[in-house]
C-alpha cells in the first residue's frame, strides 16, 4: 500500500513525505529479512542470537516508522450522511442512495491501514525475536562430546604371588564416545 503512495509522488516528480517513506523502507527491508530467515531456518540454531538481535532492531525501526505516521490515527476517513440524490464518485468512493450517503477517502484509508499493519509488524517481529532468542536453547549448558579411553589387557589375569597388576605389551585400547 505504501508503494502506491511512493509511486504517486515519484510519477509527479515530487518528494515522498517522511511519514510514508520511513515506514515503506523499513517494511521492505523487514519483508526481505523475514523471507531470508524463512529460507535459512535450518541454520537458525547456530545464529539464533543474531536473528533475535536483528528482529529486535526491526521492532525499533518499525516503531519509528509508525511514530512518523502517527498523524493519521485521529483522522476520519469515512462519513455517512443523509441525502436524497443518487450519485457515484470514483475518486473518493462515494455512493448515495435513498436517504443515506456514504463516502470514503481512499488515500486516508490506505494510510490508516498501513499504520495498523506497522503496529502489527512491531508485534510480530517482537514475538519472532523472542522465539529466536529462546531457540538458541542455552548453548552454554550443552554437553560437549568427549572421548573416554579404557584400557584392556589381552590377558585379564594376575600373576600368582604378585600384588601388582600386569599390563601386557599387547594391550588394546578402545574408545567410547559419549
Amino acid at each position: 500500500m505504501l508503494a502506491y503512495f511512493v509511486h504517486i509522488y515519484a510519477s509527479n516528480n515530487a518528494l515522498t513525505p517522511n511519514y510514508i517513506l520511513v515506514l515503506f523502507i523499513v517494511s521492505v527491508l523487514a519483508a526481505a529479512w523475514a523471507i531470508c530467515t524463512l529460507f535459512t531456518y535450518h541454520r537458525s540454531k547456530n545464529n539464533s542470537l543474531f536473528v533475535a538481535f536483528i528482529d529486535f532492531c526491526f521492532v525499533g525501526a518499525l516503531i519509528a516508522g509508525v511514530y512518523e505516521l502517527r498523524g493519521i490515527s485521529h483522522e476520519n476517513c469515512t462519513s455517512v450522511t443523509s441525502g436524497n440524490s443518487y450519485q457515484i464518485d470514483f475518486a473518493n468512493i462515494s455512493v448515495s442512495g435513498n436517504g443515506w450517503h456514504f463516502s470514503s477517502n481512499k488515500q486516508c484509508s490506505m494510510l490508516k491501514a498501513s499504520f495498523a499493519f506497522g503496529i502489527m509488524n512491531c508485534i510480530f517481529f517482537f514475538i519472532t525475536g523472542v522465539l529466536a532468542f529462546f531457540h538458541s536453547g542455552g548453548r552454554e549448558s550443552r554437553k560437549d562430546t568427549y572421548v573416554r579411553e579404557t584400557h584392556y589387557t589381552r590377558h585379564g589375569h594376575r600373576r600368582s604371588g604378585s600384588h601388582r597388576s600386569h599390563r601386557s605389551s599387547h594391550s588394546g585400547r578402545r574408545h567410547a564416545y559419549v
